[in-house]
């Protein structure tokens, strides 16, 4: 017997096949080749995804004066909100339980959904989706409420403010994301989802409360009849950037999960955090995504959009693996999203994700870490 390695190319990586020759004699005189393909491992500088391989759904992410990256992420099994801590964006490990006591107004639920951090004047602030209790509800189809959390460390314990910021009916008021304005100053808090518009409004310096005389005002909506796209039905996950003289909104639209999911990344510009927006478009009026299903990656979306150590952007984001797509085996309506990575670039001032839309599934370079 004899072994020969041979290196195959699909795509734009390489895969290593060890090739075992069998020799015998089978009248003819001829070998047998059975290929085994061996993964491939990324060098020290590189990274592959996924890069949190566990169920790190609706991943938001900030960088921290202690030094490290944090994401955080929707519940899963036995945790209210997920944190992990990175130094480069690709290696990163659990920290704690970021809320380990419900709010009160949210004692009953078991969801909570999409909690987004950010730093501001040594305090971390959280703005996180929860299920209000149903004796705590003020309107009677209230459903989904934006709740707002503190604490004096990036990976918690947050503590509940004490009351919702905003309520809505069914889950049109969830997936929050705070921003301030680089231009302005304004305080600034999206949100969106179950088929309303993307919205945004002013709040207070106390961040708790909208400020006097605002009002929610859509940034980007559903858009109804016409081809098929992805900005059909339901767009949700706002994560506002400003780059290139440029606000950049992506969102995330379709179905996110479950038997059937099809979700991907969109995204809007303007010149004005609040709008007007244009979205990207494939020419004909049909939302065009910036990062969509492709290789064994399904459903790819939520996204959050940071900077490393040397001022590239990537994106963070969860996607289904079609190999293991169950959280619970054999449970097909509840889905695992493991956490992913991937360069943004820009052309013509519109972004370019990953491998041309596609989530990437060979080595890449690592982003650059910080201290």
């Amino acid at each position: 017997m004899s072994m020969n390695f041979l290196n195959a190319r699909r795509g734009a990586g390489a895969l290593l096949t060890l090739a075992l020759v069998a020799c015998g004699d089978d009248g003819g005189g001829g070998n047998t080749t059975i290929p085994i393909v061996t993964p491939v491992e990324p060098k020290a500088n590189e990274y592959m995804n996924p890069v949190l391989d566990s169920d790190f759904p609706d991943p938001a992410v900030m960088r921290a004066s202690d030094g490290f990256f944090y994401a955080y992420a929707t519940q899963t099994t036995g945790i209210r909100v997920q944190v992990s801590r990175s130094k480069d964006l690709a290696s990163w490990s659990s920290v704690s339980e970021a809320m380990p006591t419900k709010p009160s107004w949210a004692s009953e639920s078991q969801n909570f959904w999409a909690p987004d951090v950010i730093e501001r004047d040594g305090k971390y602030v959280m703005y996180f989706s929860a299920q209000v209790d149903a004796s705590k509800r003020a309107r009677p189809d209230d459903g989904f409420c934006i709740g707002m959390a503190m604490a004096t460390a990036a990976g918690g314990p947050f503590v509940d403010s004490g009351a919702p910021v905003v309520c809505g009916p069914n889950f049109t008021v969830i997936d929050p994301m705070a921003f301030d304005d680089p231009q302005t100053g304004k305080r600034l808090l999206f949100w969106g989802s179950a088929g309303s518009p993307l919205l945004v409004r002013e709040l207070s310096a106390d961040r708790r409360t909208f400020a006097a005389g605002s009002s929610a005002t859509p940034v980007v909506s559903v858009r109804n009849g016409g081809p098929s796209g992805y900005d059909q039905g339901l767009i949700e996950g706002p994560w506002v950037t400003f780059e290139n003289g440029f606000y950049y909104m992506y969102f995330s639209g379709n179905s996110c999960c479950g038997t059937g999911a099809r979700y991907a990344v969109l995204v809007a510009r303007a010149t004005s955090a609040t709008g007007p927006y244009t979205v990207l478009t494939d020419g004909s009026g049909v939302a065009q995504p910036v990062l969509q299903a492709g290789g064994k990656w399904l459903a790819p979306g939520h996204n959050g959009v940071i900077k490393d150590a040397a001022g590239a952007e990537w994106m963070l984001y969860h996607a289904i693996d079609s190999s293991r797509p169950n959280l619970i085996p054999g449970n097909t309506d509840i889905s695992r999203r493991p956490l992913l990575l991937d360069r943004i670039r820009y052309v013509n001032n519109w972004p370019v994700v990953g491998n041309a839309t596609l989530p990437t599934t060979t080595p890449q370079l690592r982003p650059t870490a910080l201290p």
